[in-house]
C-alpha cells in the first residue's frame, strides 16, 4: 500500500502533466491551422492503478484506452465511468471478445475479417452496435499487427457489410525512428490513406477518427491529421510492463 503523501505527489504529478499536455495539444493545432476541440485526448492506462485512473477523470479526461482485455476488467468495478469512455487499443484475440461486447465504446485494432466477424456477432447478441477503427501497419513491420496499407480499402468494404459494427476510421502505430521527419512521413501517409477512403463514401464507414500519436510524437501527428492521440507515460509517468 502506498503512503498517503505518495499518493498525493502522483496525483499533482498527474495534474500538471495533463496541463502540459492540453496546451501541447492546443498548441499544435492552432499552429497546424486546426481547433484543438477537433483533437481528443486518449488516457493510455495499462499498468496504472485505477485510483489514479479516477483522479485524471476526476480532471476531465473523457476517455481512456486499455491494451488488454484481462486487466481492464480487473479494473472494471473500482473505475468512475459514467462520464468516461473506454477503448481497447491493444491486439485483440477473438476468443477475448465475448468478454468486452457492449462494455467498450470502441475496439481500435481491428485488422481482419474474422475478429471483425466476431464482434459483429456477439455485438448483436448484447443489443449493442461497436464502433470500430481499422489498425493499419503503415511501416509494414513484421512483429506488429494491422493491415497492409494497400489491403485497408479491401478490409473496410468487407467489414462494412457486417451489422452490429460501424468503422469509423483508422488507427496506426508506426515504427520507432531516431529521426522525427521519418515519424512525420508514416504519419502523412496515415493521413492520406484516411482520406482517400474517406473520400470513397463507404455505406456504413464514417471516416471520422484518426487514431495515432503516443507521448513521443502526438503534437506531430495532430499536425498531420490525428482526431485522437493516446498518451499513458506524458501523463501518468514511466510504468513498469
Amino acid at each position: 500500500m502506498m503512503e498517503k503523501s505518495s499518493i498525493e505527489r502522483c496525483k499533482t504529478d498527474v495534474e500538471e502533466n495533463l496541463r502540459e499536455i492540453r496546451e501541447n495539444i492546443a498548441q499544435s493545432a492552432v499552429s497546424s491551422g486546426r481547433n484543438p476541440d477537433e483533437i481528443t485526448l486518449l488516457a493510455v492506462t495499462k499498468t496504472v492503478p485505477p485510483w489514479l485512473i479516477n483522479h485524471a477523470i476526476s480532471l476531465g479526461v473523457n476517455m481512456i484506452g486499455e491494451n488488454r482485455v484481462q486487466e481492464f476488467l480487473s479494473k472494471e468495478d473500482e473505475l468512475n465511468l459514467e462520464n468516461c469512455g473506454v477503448h481497447i487499443i491493444g491486439h485483440l484475440q477473438t476468443n477475448k471478445v465475448k468478454y468486452i461486447a457492449g462494455k467498450v465504446q470502441m475496439i481500435e485494432s481491428v485488422d481482419s475479417v474474422r475478429l471483425a466477424s466476431e464482434i459483429s456477432r456477439l455485438s448483436l447478441a448484447a443489443g449493442v452496435c461497436t464502433d470500430v477503427l481499422i489498425e493499419v501497419n503503415i511501416g509494414g513491420e513484421e512483429s506488429k499487427s494491422g493491415v497492409k496499407p494497400e489491403q485497408t480499402l479491401e478490409l473496410i468494404e468487407e467489414i462494412s457489410k457486417f451489422k452490429g459494427i460501424s468503422v469509423k476510421g483508422l488507427m496506426t502505430i508506426p515504427p520507432i525512428c531516431d529521426i522525427i521527419s521519418r515519424t512525420e512521413k508514416y504519419f502523412s501517409d496515415m493521413n492520406k490513406l484516411f482520406i482517400d477512403i474517406g473520400s470513397k463514401n463507404i455505406d456504413n464507414v464514417d471516416m471520422k477518427h484518426l487514431s495515432m500519436g503516443m507521448s513521443a510524437d502526438y503534437r506531430e501527428a495532430i499536425k498531420h491529421g490525428a482526431t485522437t492521440v493516446r498518451v499513458g507515460t506524458a501523463l501518468f509517468g514511466s510504468r513498469k510492463y
